[in-house]
């Protein structure tokens, strides 16, 4: 008996019929962007909205990307970063007039702004408005800043948020002997202070909250100076919720 050949099944050549139809939404998506950058003003923060409902979806973009300070700085702006899902524009309109207010202190980076899940953060370095290794504040240096910071969250679309004021510092041990016995007394005390000066430019107190992380909430690494001055900072924080 003859042994029975078994048919080989052919593998269909080509690729299957759904790759078209995904080529030609990426061909139209890309259009379409062409389009917004030939057509309007590039906003930043704009584009990162629109951009915000496609990320993590077709495999096109991952999501949570984060867009650093230098990248925004080229394209004329200067946040830090933006949640990947911006869900609602109040918080992104109130950032957008943060930006606006603090240009010119964005530009020598003596502060920056952050966008985020906690809110609308604006950090003040303590080496360039803290008299060093003090809690005490440099008035001379800060009284512009702290006024258009309290000007900013007395207006109306921050009337329902509340405020937290967060005070950091770096790794370096505070004096046993001085006035401030650990860095979270440091911490504490520069953030109380903070809160001091924003009510006497007219700050609503009971909207404010202060808190000292100490070391213990470090945003680059404390192994380099240049690491430990960026810890080294007090953080208004603009809360989503109340």
């Amino acid at each position: 008996m003859a042994a029975e050949r078994k048919k080989e099944k052919k593998c269909e050549e080509g690729s299957p019929d759904w790759m078209m139809t995904f080529g030609d939404l990426n061909s139209l998506l890309l259009t379409f962007f062409v389009l917004i950058v030939a057509m309007a003003h590039f906003d930043v923060i704009e584009i990162q909205l629109i951009l915000s409902p496609f990320q993590g979806g077709f495999g096109i973009m991952p999501g949570g990307r984060t867009l650093t300070a230098g990248r925004l700085a080229d394209m004329g702006s200067s946040m830090e970063s933006l949640p990947s899902n911006e869900k609602g524009s109040g918080m992104a309109k109130a950032y957008k007039e943060a930006i606006s207010v603090f240009q010119a202190e964005l530009k020598t980076r003596k502060i920056a702004l952050t966008l985020n899940e906690r809110g609308i953060v604006i950090t003040l370095s303590t080496d360039a408005y803290f008299k060093k290794a003090s809690a005490e504040l440099d008035i001379d240096a800060t009284r512009g800043v702290l006024e258009k910071i309290a000007n900013l969250i007395a207006q109306p679309m921050f009337y329902d948020k509340s405020i937290r004021i967060e005070g950091h510092t770096d790794t370096v041990a505070t004096d046993s002997d001085g006035p401030w016995p650990t860095n979270w007394h440091l911490s504490t005390a520069r953030a109380l202070n903070t809160l001091d000066y924003l009510i006497d430019f007219g700050a609503d107190p009971k909207k404010m909250s202060v808190v000292g992380y100490g070391e213990y909430q470090p945003i680059y690494s404390n192994e380099t100076e240049e690491g430990r001055s960026k810890n080294r900072r007090v953080d208004i924080v603009i809360l989503r919720e109340k």
